[in-house]
C-alpha cells in the first residue's frame, strides 16, 4: 500500500459521518420503497468497497455481490431504476469531491481517483444488468402465465360451447328444416325468408363458438371453389341486412378465380367482414357503401372487403384480430379471431389497414393446386 492511500483511507476514516450525512441528505428514496433502511445501508457498504478498493484491487465476486443484492431490492422495491443510478453517481460525486480536497498531491491522487471511478461504473453496470435480467424473466414469467391462462379459457369455452352447441343445435336444425318445408308447401309466404335468413346467422354464430374452442381448428374437407360465385352467392344471401342497413355494395371480381379450401371455412369468413361491415355503417350518416373486389396476383387470390365506415384507430388495428378482443357493447371478440385462424389454415394471411375514408380487409390465398388437402 502506499503512502498516498494510507493517507486517503485514513482521512476517508475520519470523515466518513460527513461523507455518509452528505449523501443521505442528497439522494433520492420515493416513499413507497420497502427498502429505505437498505439502501442506506447500501451506500455504508459501498463506501466501505471504496476504502478497500484504495488498498488493493476488488475481485469481481466482491462487487457482483453487493449490486446483484441491490438490483433485487430495487425490482422488489417496484420503483424506477433511475433513481438507484442517480444515488450511485451522488455518493460517487461527493467521494471524489471530499477526496480532492484530501491535500493529497494530485499526481499521487489521480490513479486512486480512476479507481475510485471504475469501481462505481462496474458496480452500476452490474447492478442495472441484473435488474434487468430479473425484470425480463418477470416479463417472461407473466407472459407465459397470460398464455397459460388463456388456453385455460379456451378450454373452459371449448367444454361451454360442446354443451351450448348440443342444447341450441338439434332443435336449431329441427326448425330450420320444417321453414324448408314451409317453403316447398307455401312459397308465397310472407316473411318466411326472413325468419330462414335470421335461422341462419343464428347457426352461423354457434359455429364460431364451436371454432373458438379448439386449439387447433380440425382437418376438413377441401375442394376447387370459384370465388367469384361464392362471393355472389354470400352477397344473396346478407341482401336483407344490407337492405335493412341502408348499405350498398359494390361487388367487382376476377371471373375465373380458383381456390382449393372448405367451403364453409370461406364462407363464415366472408359472412363475418360483411357483416362487420354492416354493422360499422350503422354510425354513419349519408351514404354507406362497401366495396368487394378480387384478382388474382403473384400466385394468390387477391380480395379486399371495405366499407366507407368510422376510421379503426393504429393500435386498435394490431389488437383486433386477438380473441376476445372487441370495441362492440354487445361483440364476443372471436369472430376475426376465428377469420384470422381460417384463414391461416388456408395458408392465407388476413390484414386491415384503415383511414379517415375507408376500412380495408385484405385476405390472399394461394390459388395452387398443391394446396394441402
Amino acid at each position: 500500500m502506499t503512502n498516498a492511500s494510507t493517507k486517503l483511507i485514513h482521512y476517508l476514516e475520519s470523515h466518513s459521518d460527513e461523507f455518509l450525512h452528505n449523501w443521505r441528505r442528497s439522494i433520492v428514496i420515493s416513499d413507497k420503497d420497502l427498502y429505505k433502511e437498505e439502501v442506506l445501508n447500501n451506500g455504508v457498504k459501498m463506501f466501505q468497497l471504496v476504502k478497500r478498493a484504495i488498498v488493493t484491487p476488488l475481485s469481481e465476486e466482491e462487487i457482483t455481490i453487493l449490486a446483484h443484492k441491490t438490483a433485487l431490492e430495487r425490482v422488489n422495491a417496484n420503483v424506477n431504476i433511475s433513481e438507484f443510478v442517480y444515488n450511485v453517481n451522488i455518493g460517487k460525486s461527493i467521494i471524489i469531491k471530499w477526496v480532492s480536497n484530501s491535500g493529497i498531491e494530485l499526481r499521487e491522487l489521480q490513479p486512486l481517483i480512476e479507481d475510485i471511478n471504475a469501481l462505481f461504473d462496474r458496480f452500476s453496470y452490474l447492478a442495472v444488468r441484473k435488474y434487468t435480467e430479473i425484470k425480463e424473466q418477470q416479463l417472461q414469467e407473466k407472459e407465459l402465465y397470460i398464455d397459460q391462462t388463456h388456453k385455460e379459457r379456451l378450454t373452459i369455452l371449448g367444454q361451454m360451447s360442446s354443451s351450448f352447441v348440443h342444447e341450441f343445435r338439434n332443435p336449431l336444425t329441427s326448425i330450420i328444416g320444417f321453414t324448408k318445408l314451409l317453403q316447398n308447401g307455401y312459397p308465397d309466404l310472407p316473411y318466411l325468408d326472413i325468419v330462414q335468413h335470421e335461422l341462419q346467422q343464428l347457426n352461423y354464430r354457434i359455429s364460431q363458438f364451436l371454432h373458438v374452442s379448439r386449439k387447433d381448428l380440425i382437418d376438413s374437407t377441401r375442394e376447387e371453389i370459384v370465388l367469384t360465385h361464392h362471393l355472389e352467392e354470400i352477397i344473396e344471401f346478407l341482401y336483407p341486412s344490407l337492405l335493412d342497413g341502408e348499405v350498398s355494395i359494390e361487388f367487382k371480381c376476377e371471373d375465373d378465380i380458383k381456390v382449393v379450401g372448405n367451403r364453409d371455412e370461406l364462407r363464415q369468413v366472408f359472412l363475418n367482414l360483411i357483416m362487420n361491415s354492416i354493422d360499422a355503417l350503422q354510425e354513419v350518416d349519408g351514404h354507406r357503401q362497401i366495396k368487394v373486389t378480387g384478382d388474382v396476383k403473384d400466385g394468390k387470390a387477391n380480395l379486399e372487403i371495405s366499407n366507407n365506415g368510422p376510421r379503426i384507430k393504429a393500435e386498435t388495428i394490431e389488437a383486433i384480430f386477438e380473441p376476445f378482443y372487441t370495441t362492440k357493447d354487445l361483440g364476443t371478440g372471436i369472430g376475426l379471431y376465428i377469420c384470422k385462424k381460417l384463414i391461416e389454415k388456408h395458408d392465407g394471411e388476413i390484414s386491415c389497414q384503415s383511414n379517415e375514408e375507408w376500412t380495408t380487409f385484405t385476405i390472399g390465398i394461394p390459388v395452387e393446386s398443391n394446396v394441402v388437402m
